[in-house]
């Protein structure tokens, strides 16, 4: 009785280690999947450069879609919001974002790109880019946001640090009446903003590194049930 119940322990603990293994490789496979579509996706936008007008941005139906657009308008006399903790080749900064209100359509966010942090961590001063703008560039989904802890937007300065772009706490933030799901990547060879390029996942794991840690969840799984087989036969035999 007593190996029989060393067996049953066993084996369940080993069930729900396997278990456990197998459900994080499958939400790597998963995050792969979703993240190679969404590349794929941009591609394909940025490819042919069709322009659409900024008002798609507040489509709730294209809210995780990619577009090119471009459109007429000024910025809001609202402070730059600065999301925080952004990486560019190796070093630590923020990525500066403005309202903008185009001549059509709900106001939107603009990443105008990414700014340096020195040792002090003196947040950068982002000036109001004066007067109608014509402005294109990629209508994209905020970036990931990840496990949302805290408020997402805190006073700072003449304008906001965010922890991450949530653009409904946002607007209600700045107590815009409606500020749209998306936001606008400018355009690289705009003569307007600061260091950017219109890469998606600048600050997150790319497909093919969620494959390899699905491979290595999947391999532990296979593991855990090699040894567990091991061990009961081994035991058998005695």
């Amino acid at each position: 009785m007593s190996r029989r119940r060393n067996l049953i322990v066993g084996w369940t603990l080993a069930l729900l280690t396997i278990a456990g293994f197998a459900h994080l490789g499958l939400w790597q496979s998963r995050r792969a999947v979703e993240k190679q579509a969404m590349l794929d996706a941009a591609a394909g936008v940025l490819g042919q450069r069709v322009p659409n007008a900024l008002a798609l941005a507040a489509d709730p139906a294209r809210s995780r879609g990619y577009d090119w657009a471009s459109g007429r308008g000024s910025f809001d006399a609202r402070g730059a919001l600065l999301l925080d903790n952004q990486q560019r080749n190796g070093r630590a900064g923020v990525r500066a974002y403005r309202v903008f209100l185009p001549a059509a359509g709900a106001p939107l966010l603009v990443d105008l790109g990414w700014l340096p942090l020195d040792g002090r961590r003196d947040f950068p001063s982002v000036p109001k880019p004066e007067g109608e703008l014509e402005l294109r560039g990629l209508l994209a989904p905020p970036p990931s946001t990840g496990i949302a802890l805290g408020p997402a937007l805190g006073r700072e300065g003449q304008g906001w640090l965010l922890t991450r772009v949530d653009t409904a706490a946002i607007g209600q933030g700045l107590q815009l009446p409606a500020l749209a799901p998306r936001v606008l990547r400018l355009d690289p060879a705009l003569p307007l903003g600061y260091d950017r390029d219109l890469e998606l996942l600048a600050n997150t794991l790319p497909p093919e590194q969620h494959r390899g840690y699905a491979l290595q969840w999947f391999a532990l799984a296979a593991a855990v049930l090699i040894t567990a087989l091991i061990l009961t036969f081994r035991k058998s035999r005695r």
